[in-house]
């Protein structure tokens, strides 16, 4: 399909004789899909059983006829207070014993089967009245799992529910004890009744305990969502959908995603770059009102692999937001420039959040394409520019990239149950990975460690906690070259270390006899440039040795299409890595400037530049906050 545009809509805060006028500007700009329900709850059904449908009827209809296309939302993600006193035990608890009241949204624990059978009801009654009608065109399941760190709870539910998730991963307590190592401390069981939430302890938990606390609380997302698709499969064809997240790792996307039909995801790029990365103020300061060069394209690469190919922005930043540190509006081009390097990647749809925007309540202060007074905003021009050249482009066709990151949201829950060190963090280590093909020019996509089929010439899984002889073998068979390291191989399932010794790999002789962890000043440079930081496995073993660091220490290991990297690389060391990579795979980089980025699709290459003044690369001027599409394979273009 061609890409097209979308707009999240909220026909319950205005009055109803708006929504026609509203139809008609959506469709005017080039919007054509609109996502409209998905907080709605109260307003359909205000007292229980009491069910209030007639003015979603009309909006569908209003909106429909004006030739929208419909997202339907189900509205489990606000249940009303009326809900508490069905159900007052549904609230979630944090780690510190505090029950999350009503007042906001996503207040609910996944692990309360009330509430799931809640959500299954209103989900099959939306079904019922809206599964075949002929304007919902996709159905969004609940909104944003994970937002304001709702994944994990420590109610009476979820410890129940952990029990007897943990008898059935284990099938008897000694078994359980060996696994977890609880001889350590005293600290067996004699039955699953004993067990625990791992909050509350006088020092740290068992490791083993709390990862496998964040398997379960993983499960329990898939299984909540699977309820609402399953019985939403019954009743509709449209496509199911959810909108996931930017460095949320609580759960595992792909497991969720293998339910549904499409990914989506919610990008706030401005937001994203004060409060989700660490980088310098210099790099702040460059892109405060762009968001980082890498940050949106990382999720697009990411949800594309968990949506198998099929995915979509949900809510794109229009405007300053409300709920970052600091919240500057986009530099003029920013939107259009997000929302055509969110097609470059395979969008689908691009859809803003929000039409128009609220004069009340918790997000009063969040930018829409219009104002409270419905004035329109800065980003409405340039979403009806995207729009003439997206009628223009016409379809955008991905292809397989080259190059593969190995994804694994598990190593990120292993990591943060014993992080060793304060630097170390598995998102922060595979965005810079991610970062330096990027500035190679390389075009990317992610695997699962499920779904390692395809052929690539070079693959990198850094951190990857557990690898298996299976999961080995596919990494070299589907790779001409594949790279792990640092501290990937270190730990089994149950959190110990392997007893044939890290990184526990059988094709490739390396030992990590020692690990060290750096402060963020610290660092321990290579030999010809570059420098390990945060994170250092001491290696040994008879694998060749490609780099060392200057106290002669190996720091990338190489043995039969597998090579092993001793630390967290700075990008000195990265870009050299991807160089040595390059050279053995036969892979063409294209070093890019700063800011600016390369994407390649089958018959288009998107330069994309973030930076706000202009840039010069192959010939080509880019404006700032800009994008230049260019046809593959003509004279003169690359």
């Amino acid at each position: 399909m061609k890409p097209e545009l979308g707009v999240c809509y909220y026909p319950e805060h205005w009055p109803e004789a708006m929504c026609a006028e509203d139809a008609a500007r959506m469709v005017d700009t080039g919007i054509l899909w609109v996502r409209i329900g998905e907080f709605a709850w109260n307003r359909l059904e205000p007292h229980p059983g009491t069910l209030q449908f007639e003015w979603l009827d009309r909006a569908v209809e209003t909106l429909g006829a004006a030739g929208l296309k419909v997202v339907l939302g189900t509205p489990t993600a606000t249940p009303p207070r009326w809900m508490l006193d069905k159900h007052p035990d549904m609230l979630a608890v944090d780690a510190n014993g505090n029950t999350r009241k009503f007042g906001s949204r996503r207040h609910y624990c996944f692990s309360h089967q009330g509430y799931v059978d809640e959500c299954v009801r209103i989900a099959r009654v939306l079904g019922e009245r809206y599964g075949h009608n002929p304007y919902v065109a996709a159905w969004q399941i609940d909104n944003e799992y994970g937002c304001h760190d709702t994944t994990v709870s420590y109610s009476t539910p979820a410890l129940n529910a952990f029990r007897r998730w943990l008898a059935v991963q284990y099938s008897s307590i000694e078994l359980l004890n060996k696994a977890w190592g609880n001889v350590f401390w005293s600290m067996e069981y004699r039955n699953f009744d004993e067990i625990d939430l791992p909050n509350q302890t006088v020092t740290e938990p068992n490791p083993a305990h709390v990862l496998a606390f964040r398997r379960f609380s993983s499960d329990q997302v898939v299984a909540f969502n699977k309820a609402q698709v399953d019985v939403l499969r019954t009743l509709t064809d449209a496509p199911l959908l959810h909108n996931y997240m930017g460095r949320i790792l609580d759960f595992d996307h792909f497991e969720v995603g293998a339910d549904l039909d499409i990914a989506t995801w919610d990008s706030y790029p401005i937001g994203f770059l004060s409060d989700r990365l660490e980088d310098d103020e210099a790099h702040k300061t460059a892109f405060l009102q762009q968001g980082d060069p890498d940050m949106q394209a990382f999720h697009h690469d990411l949800y594309r692999a968990v949506g198998r190919g099929r995915w979509w922005v949900m809510e794109q930043q229009p405007g300053p937001v409300n709920w970052a540190p600091y919240n500057p509006a986009p530099l003029p081009g920013m939107v259009r420039l997000w929302s055509l390097e969110a097609v470059a990647h395979g969008a689908e749809v691009v859809s803003y959040f929000r039409w128009r925007q609220a004069p009340f309540a918790q997000e009063q202060m969040h930018a829409g394409l219009l104002t409270p007074d419905n004035r329109p905003a800065p980003a409405l021009h340039e979403a009806r520019q995207t729009a003439g050249e997206l009628s223009t482009l016409g379809e955008v066709y991905q292809v397989q990239s080259k190059v593969a990151i190995l994804f694994d949201y598990p190593s990120d829950w292993a990591w943060t149950s014993l992080p060793q060190g304060a630097g170390f963090d598995y998102f922060r280590l595979v965005f810079s990975a991610y970062r330096a093909l990027r500035r190679a020019g390389l075009s990317i996509d992610f695997v699962s460690s499920d779904d390692l089929s395809a052929h690539y010439a070079l693959i990198l899984a850094p951190g990857l906690a557990t690898i298996g002889p299976d999961l080995e073998r596919r990494l070299t068979d589907n790779s001409d070259l594949a790279i792990l390291g640092p501290r990937s191989g270190a730990i089994t399932r149950d959190f110990q270390i392997p007893v044939v010794g890290r990184p526990g790999l059988n094709g490739l002789d390396c030992n990590v006899d020692l690990v060290e962890t750096l402060p963020p000043a610290n660092n321990r440079p290579v030999r010809g440039g570059g420098a390990a930081q945060h994170w250092i496995d001491r290696l040994s073993g008879s694998a060749e040795e490609i780099l060392s660091f200057d106290d002669g220490a190996p720091a990338l290991m190489a043995e039969d299409g597998l090579w092993y990297l001793a630390g967290f690389p700075n990008e000195i060391l990265w870009d050299r890595v991807i160089g040595l990579a390059a050279g053995k795979t036969g892979l063409s980089p294209k070093p890019m400037p700063p800011g600016l980025r390369l994407r390649e699709t089958a018959d288009h290459v998107f330069l994309i530049n973030y930076n706000a003044e202009p840039v010069v690369w192959n010939g080509s001027t880019i404006g700032g906050c800009d994008v230049k599409i260019l046809k593959r394979n003509l004279p003169g273009q690359i």
